[in-house]
């Protein structure tokens, strides 16, 4: 069995955002090498998210206001946490969406259902953040 592990850097301009970076973990498949295994996509900080869904923008979209809506940025002052940040909705729209995504690798390439993708999800942005890319197989 081997294993392959990389870190992807990635920088929003925007406090929310979400990335696919299904062509990352597509390249890290192909770096690695495994034709048959496991890769494991997590989020190394505690208000961003990596998640499978759909890449359609009304979604995105629809994602958004929904998390907006549980977990509304403002006013700060409605979060225990916001006494040195304010940040706290990050957080909770971090567990909301999870931490990480575990997908089959068959043949080289992601096993994936009609229409999935792996999303990076950014609640607190303006700043580099990490995701762990691990593959394990052979």
């Amino acid at each position: 069995m081997k294993a392959f592990r990389k870190e992807l850097t990635f920088h929003t301009s925007k406090r929310r955002e979400f990335i696919n970076i299904t062509p990352y973990v597509d390249a890290c498949i192909r770096e690695s090498g495994i034709k048959e295994g496991l890769v494991l996509c997590n989020a190394m900080h505690i208000t961003s998210s990596v998640f499978i869904n759909d890449d359609e923008s009304g979604l995105h979209h629809d994602f958004e206001q929904w998390l907006e809506k549980l977990a509304p940025e403002k006013p700060h002052s409605q979060y225990r946490h916001n006494g040195f940040e304010d940040n706290a909705d990050a957080h909770l729209k971090r567990q909301i969406m999870g931490r990480e995504v575990v997908v089959a690798i068959t043949n080289g390439q992601l096993d994936f259902g009609t229409w999935e993708q792996i999303f990076y999800g950014e609640f607190d942005g303006k700043r580099s953040k990490r995701v762990l890319v691990k593959i394990i197989g052979e």
